[in-house]
Formats: C-alpha cells, sequence, structure tokens
C-alpha cells in the first residue's frame, strides 16, 4: 500500500459519513456521554440515530463495539505504515514511523476522541474492550515486522513496546491542553522508553 493509499484510509476515518454505522456511533456517544454506558441501552441508541435495533445489530455485536467503529480501519492504516518505513529502519523505528503517520486520524477529530476516551475510563468493562484491541494490535504488527524479516522474537518485543508507546503518547495527547499533534507524544514517548532502556 502506497503512502497516498494510507493518507485516503485515514481522510476517511477522519472525517463524518452519515452513513448507518456512524450515526450509531455518533448517537452512543452523545447518550454515553449524556446518561452513562451502563443506563443505556441499544434501543436508545437506535432511536437517537433514527433506526432500528434491528439496524443495530447488523452493525455491531453489542452495546461496547459502538465504540471501537474504525478499530479494523486504524489498525490496517498502521499495518500499513509500518510496513511502508525506510527498509533500514529497526523494529522499534519503524513502529514509531507508523504511529508518527496515524497522527492525523486522532487529530482531526480530537472533540470525539476526547469524549470517547472519557467514556471508555468510566467503565471496566469497555477498559477490558480496548486492552483486547490493543492486543490485536500488537498481534498485528509483529505479522508485519516479521514480514520485513525481523526475527520474530524481537518482532514480538518491539511490537509490544510499540503499542506501549501508542497508548502511552494516546494518553499524553489527550491530557495536553496545548493542542499538540499526536505525533509529538509519540516521539517523547519514545524518547523517555530509550532513556530508561539506556539506564537499565
Amino acid at each position: 500500500m502506497s503512502a497516498s493509499d494510507i493518507n485516503g484510509i485515514l481522510r476517511v476515518m477522519a472525517r463524518w459519513e452519515p452513513d448507518a454505522a456512524g450515526r450509531l456511533q455518533e448517537a452512543a456517544v452523545d447518550l454515553y456521554a449524556e446518561r452513562g454506558y451502563e443506563q443505556t441501552t441499544v434501543a436508545e441508541i437506535a432511536a437517537r440515530a433514527g433506526l432500528t435495533e434491528r439496524t443495530y445489530f447488523r452493525h455491531f455485536a453489542d452495546k461496547r463495539e459502538v465504540l471501537f467503529h474504525g478499530s479494523q480501519q486504524l489498525q490496517e492504516a498502521m499495518e500499513a505504515a509500518v510496513e511502508a518505513a525506510p527498509a533500514d529502519a529497526a523494529p522499534l523505528d519503524a513502529i514509531a514511523y507508523g504511529l508518527r503517520r496515524i497522527g492525523p486520524f486522532f487529530d482531526e477529530r480530537r472533540p470525539h476522541s476526547l469524549r470517547r476516551h472519557g467514556i471508555i475510563r468510566s467503565s471496566r468493562e469497555l477498559q477490558e474492550r480496548e486492552m483486547m484491541k490493543r492486543g490485536s494490535l500488537v498481534i498485528a504488527l509483529t505479522a508485519v515486522l516479521e514480514r520485513r524479516g525481523v526475527e520474530p522474537a524481537v518482532a514480538a518485543l518491539a511490537a509490544e513496546s510499540g503499542i506501549s508507546v501508542f497508548h502511552l503518547a494516546y494518553e499524553r495527547w489527550v491530557a495536553d491542553d496545548g493542542n499538540r499533534g499526536y505525533a509529538e507524544h509519540v516521539d517523547e514517548t519514545l524518547a523517555s522508553l530509550r532513556a530508561l532502556a539506556a539506564v537499565g
């Protein structure tokens, strides 16, 4: 996948699309923010979106998954971006390259990301689901690094470390009142990881 293909995926993900899945996601985020995740039903989400419960379940398996709409596209964009890293990049550098490339996905939809983050932090159930999604990213990026010729154990370690950078950079970005871009937080978090490794 070319750089323009990656950018195309990210642009599609970042903009509002008035399709059924997008409408349901927006309705769910609104209701979860207003009433709380536990207090909101699928029927209420569907009604707010002007759709039926049947339509909801055509798109999402349960009440949690609506908050993770776009996760597969994000994973595919990350895989493609890591794959597109310079051939001589070290494993962790290749992942950092990929994380920087997905920065616009977060930066262009910051208000939505902040609301979603608050909702997920309010629920252990949602936090567990997010951890599962991060586990899937580790597996996916390990496979990408192996395709780049990295030895499996090293690829797994780099992917685990890279997804930790991904998560911690996101937490820093959410807390940043200065509205610096996500990529800047990736660089800072990666620098912290390298400094820790050097001390060790």
